[in-house]
């Protein structure tokens, strides 16, 4: 009886979990796990889209690496008791420094894409944006989501269409645009390459094995609407209703010319705040300000343009310093825990924003693994914070950190 009373005092069974999504949600203790789960359920080719930066990937590594180059002073004795993570993002309130960044073709790693992300990053009170190459339309987000959404434009040779897309973002209160200025042509994603990947996906041998293999989510490509560009559809003709190599439809629809002068056309359409989304020089820095940008994101396109291009926290510390309060920098790439967002800040950021940690969990569980991976960011941001002797966003400073 003694045996069996000491064995009773040292093991407990666990329940068991029915739902599969919180049995899968319950194993993601970090952004590497969402993206293990993530690369378990989906087709390889769609993965890889998602996972995949440019040529050797050397930027895509190093830019989550380089904020392990970054060391905390911490202050000790603090009371901590109550920590405050909000902040504002061009005079509009966020419940922490944190944006979901756009991401193009999002349905294919979850059937209600955009939706589903748009939802959980309005539950969560962090503005969201929707890419130009969404798979979910402008109205269709606005009717789902009264949170804070931005719209990311990318510059097609017919200006007209992209005037309609910001006269229509602008009357569904989308608040912010993000203007992409590193994609003049699509980087080499030599996975992509070789494997012959198409948006929206083709049905060939090797995607009927790969869906076999993976047929949860083969069964909710099926049992949905296809997938399009959503925004364009009948207005363009490549939507997205038929398959087309990303890298021919940038050449074709983009426009190569585009330059600084194109700032004050977007000006003249648009009224809001704008962001250069891949400023990855201070000077560029420098001269968007002196046009009147409100935003600039570092970004090299999470690496999926130019390999070996600075990785964006790098840039944040030069950039403050060149061009004082006159913008709002947005550090985009490589951002993985909350530990990341206090480092972005304490150099100088006002925000960061994330693409492929929400795409991993989007593929790991639907909204609920967006959701999921938002509350890990916030608690992260939240720990740090309080082990660092901070209450507030206020209180990072250049102090509490030191380039190793």
């Amino acid at each position: 009886m003694g045996m069996l009373k000491t064995f009773r005092s040292v093991v407990q069974f666990d329940s068991i979990t029915r739902d599969p999504v919180e049995r899968r949600l319950k194993k993601a203790a970090c952004i590497d796990d969402y993206r293990r789960i993530a690369k378990r359920r989906l087709p390889f080719g769609v993965f890889d889209y998602i996972d995949g930066g440019a040529e050797d990937e050397r930027t895509l590594a190093r830019n989550v690496t380089t904020f392990a180059d970054i060391e905390f002073k911490p202050r000790v004795l603090r009371d901590v008791s109550n920590i405050d993570t909000s902040t504002t993002i061009f005079g509009r309130p966020a419940a922490m420094p944190l944006i979901l960044a756009p991401t193009g073709f999002t349905r294919i790693a979850h059937s209600q894409g955009e939706l589903a992300v748009a939802r959980a990053a309005a539950q969560a009170g962090l503005p969201w944006s929707l890419s130009t190459m969404g798979t979910r339309s402008i109205e269709e987000v606005a009717a789902v989501s009264d949170g804070e959404k931005w719209f990311q434009v990318y510059t097609w040779k017919d200006r007209g269409l992209v005037k309609d897309l910001i006269e229509r973002a602008k009357a569904s209160g989308f608040t912010a645009i993000w203007l992409t200025v590193d994609t003049a042509v699509l980087g080499r994603r030599e996975r992509d390459v070789r494997r012959g990947m198409t948006l929206p996906p083709k049905i060939g041998v090797g995607t009927l094995v790969d869906g076999a293999i993976h047929p949860s989510w083969t069964i909710d490509f099926l049992r949905n609407e296809p997938i399009t560009f959503a925004n364009v559809v009948g207005k363009n003709d490549e939507d997205g209703s038929t398959a087309v190599s990303l890298a021919e439809h940038v050449a074709r629809q983009f426009d190569q010319a585009l330059s600084w002068d194109d700032i004050d056309w977007l000006r003249s359409i648009w009224d809001g705040p704008i962001v250069l989304k891949g400023i990855q020089t201070v000077a560029d820095a420098k001269q968007a300000v002196a046009m009147g940008v409100e935003g600039i994101g570092l970004s090299n396109h999470g690496g999926r343009q130019l390999d070996d291009a600075p990785a964006p926290i790098s840039l944040v510390e030069p950039v403050r310093q060149e061009i004082g309060d006159n913008g709002t920098i947005i550090c985009d790439g490589g951002v993985r825990r909350g530990s990341d967002i206090v480092k972005a800040i304490a150099l100088g950021a006002d925000a960061v924003s994330i693409g492929r940690p929400y795409f991993y969990a989007l593929g790991a569980g639907g909204e609920r693994g967006v959701a999921h991976m938002l509350d890990f960011m916030r608690e992260g941001l939240e720990r740090t914070m309080a082990l660092s002797g901070v209450r507030s966003l206020a209180e990072i400073d250049r102090e509490l950190v030191r380039w190793k």
